[in-house]
């Protein structure tokens, strides 16, 4: 018993003491909650990059009046520009089939059937190469060879990591910037930040090269320019700033 009554007396003795502690402590969190507030704000970064690989397709297109003789002047046709590529690319390059069709050819009249007059057979190979000097090359050897049918070339960048952290680096930068610029104007500084998000990162890639039918002249090696790529960033970051008001 005077054990219990020993520890009751402890705790009343400690009650008023625990109270005292802590009421400064959270008059103090309201008083600063007060004091500050919190700003979101965006930064864009667009930036520029030399591609590292190019990516070409290229179509044998034949036709004739069967299917079988489309097919087989196709598949002579096609052998030969997969022979070609292999050589003018180099062993670096990608080379692969991405798409095959044999369609009949039809003529519509109006309040007739339509009338199949041929058929026409393609044969579509994409190359992916890091060498881009040897382009021209590529194309011109693809199109002496028997392609008739350019698709286009397409730059991209797959070593883009140090371009990503540099467009992510200014994105940040500007949205850091943009919060202090809102501290100052309220006569305060920046406490901290709260949190930041990235909203996006864009590498399009770049078309650059179109035809419809590949025609080369004997005396010059089709012309490709590189050129270079928009990488873009965007952050958005939400910072404590305590004004002077």
């Amino acid at each position: 018993m005077k054990r219990l009554l020993m520890l009751i007396g402890m705790l009343a003795t400690l009650g008023p003491t625990m109270s005292v502690y802590s009421q400064p402590t959270q008059q103090t969190t309201r008083e600063e909650s007060k004091r500050s507030t919190r700003v979101m704000v965006s930064g864009d970064s667009l930036i520029q990059a030399q591609p590292d690989t190019a990516i070409l397709v290229l179509s044998v297109v034949s036709q004739a009046k069967r299917a079988i003789d489309a097919q087989q002047e196709n598949a002579t046709k096609s052998q030969a520009v997969l022979n070609a590529l292999k050589s003018a690319a180099g062993t670096g390059a990608e080379i692969k089939t991405s798409g095959y069709s044999v369609e009949p050819q039809r003529v519509y009249k109006e309040g007739q059937p339509p009338t199949i007059t041929g058929y026409e057979a393609r044969n579509s190979v994409t190359v992916t190469t890091s060498d881009l000097s040897r382009l021209g090359a590529v194309i011109d050897a693809a199109a002496t060879a028997g392609v008739n049918d350019i698709d286009g070339i397409t730059f991209t960048l797959r070593q883009d990591r140090s371009a990503r952290d540099r467009a992510l680096s200014e994105a940040t930068r500007e949205a850091m910037s943009k919060a202090q610029v809102i501290a100052q104007a309220l006569g305060g500084r920046v406490v901290r930040i709260v949190e930041v998000q990235e909203e996006g990162f864009q590498r399009p890639p770049q078309p650059i090269y179109r035809g419809a039918e590949a025609m080369v002249a004997r005396d010059k090696s089709t012309p490709i320019e590189v050129g270079s790529l928009d990488i873009s960033s965007r952050v958005q970051l939400i910072a404590e700033v305590e004004p002077n008001l």
